[in-house]
């Protein structure tokens, strides 16, 4: 199975962008910009809460963009390490065994 971007339909930084403006000084409901664009409602949500967390209006704790993707870099750079510390260990365990034929 994929990861979610994968999955689902990736869309432009410049049309995300553009949506959230849409919805920010339209006056229109974030429903109503979807419709009219062709996005889900919830993922037009998303893109305006994290908007909101961007510009340092969110609530508490929210990660912003650069935030999630040093997150997602480090994650990704520990998993290599562990899998690099796996190998290691089972070349020491290999190789002590053959030391003691």
């Amino acid at each position: 199975m994929g990861s979610k971007s994968d999955r689902s339909r990736r869309y432009s930084e410049e049309f995300e962008c553009d949506a959230v403006a849409l919805v920010r000084f339209s006056g229109r409901t974030v429903t109503e910009v979807a419709r009219e664009i062709g996005v889900s409602a919830e993922g037009l949500r998303n893109w305006v809460k994290q908007d909101t967390i961007d510009r340092g209006q969110g609530a508490p704790g929210g990660l912003t963009s650069a935030e999630r993707g040093e997150l997602r870099r480090l994650r990704r750079q520990n998993r290599e390490q562990a899998e690099t510390i796996e190998v290691l260990r089972k070349a020491a365990v290999f190789f002590a065994k053959e030391s003691d034929r």
